[in-house]
């Protein structure tokens, strides 16, 4: 009888090759790690396919393994339709067991809709065509549908209050975004918690934060900045990060309480426009 597997992925391809290759080569995860310069987390990920290796590391893998620029030339069919320090982050959420994810400015990428999304991508472009944003919006759009799989990671979302009320798009996009949100929310699909703008400081003041938890893994986490991210794998920073969030989440407002006052504010957006 034919088994149906689950199809490998490119990256999958590539971590598998790693694998065999350094088994081959008589090195243990700990001792490839040192010899590329990062820790032996990083190598799990490379190897289970849930990263791909800058190009630096890809070189430093061929010299440790004697492989020859395999690796390097490799990476080079693997490009992504993300921005480089995003790339490694999309891949990873796919495989991730659990969000926890923190909008200090804007709502994160997944729960966003076609029109919050335009109007973000807009705002950051000088010169842009429309094919250029609808082709950034169906990106996002791609990505936002995991959290509508059956299967798909349980999902956190922690929301500081100016991210319900910064009218992205204007009144119209706002109300149908925070719509979604709420409705998302109260289907169980998403746990929401927001934090009001009477909390004061919290732990998260200083940006957004995006956590991923796998069922096979160790744990990373994500920052970004104005066209920089970075991910985190070491332990004690994503051990640190988490406990940022988890302060951050005993500081905001109740998950019904969190939906009633997003229903409220999108109220509100739709009554601006009229």
């Amino acid at each position: 009888m034919e088994i149906n597997r689950k199809p490998r992925t490119p990256r999958a391809k590539y971590g598998e090759e790693l694998r065999l290759r350094r088994i081959a080569a008589g090195l243990t995860q700990e001792a490839l790690s040192e010899q590329v310069v990062c820790s032996p987390t990083l190598i799990s990920h490379y190897e289970a396919g849930r990263r791909l290796p800058n190009p630096d590391d890809a070189r430093r893998i061929d010299i440790a393994l004697k492989t020859d620029g395999f690796f390097v030339r490799w990476l080079e069919d693997l490009e992504s339709k993300y921005a480089d320090y995003f790339a490694a982050v999309a891949e990873l959420e796919r495989e991730a067991s659990e969000i926890r994810q923190y909008g200090a400015q804007l709502v994160p990428g997944l729960l966003q809709t076609p029109a919050y999304a335009r109007a973000v991508f807009q705002s950051a472009r000088t010169n842009f065509t429309q094919e250029d944003l609808d082709r950034e919006v169906r990106s996002r759009m791609e990505r936002g549908r995991l959290l509508q799989e059956p299967t798909g990671p349980v999902a956190w979302t922690l929301l500081d209050e100016a991210v319900l009320r910064r009218r992205i798009g204007g009144p119209q996009v706002m109300a149908e975004q925070l719509r979604k949100i709420a409705d998302m929310a109260a289907s169980g699909r998403l746990r929401l918690h927001v934090l009001a703008f009477e909390t004061g400081a919290h732990a998260l003041l200083e940006g957004m934060l995006y956590l991923l938890n796998f069922k096979d893994a160790a744990p990373v986490a994500y920052v970004e900045g104005l066209y920089t991210g970075n991910l985190l794998d070491d332990p004690a920073l994503v051990a640190a990060c988490g406990t940022d969030y988890a302060l951050a989440l005993g500081d905001a407002i109740s998950h019904l309480d969190s939906v009633a006052l997003v229903r409220a504010i999108s109220e509100e957006h739709e009554h601006a426009q009229r």
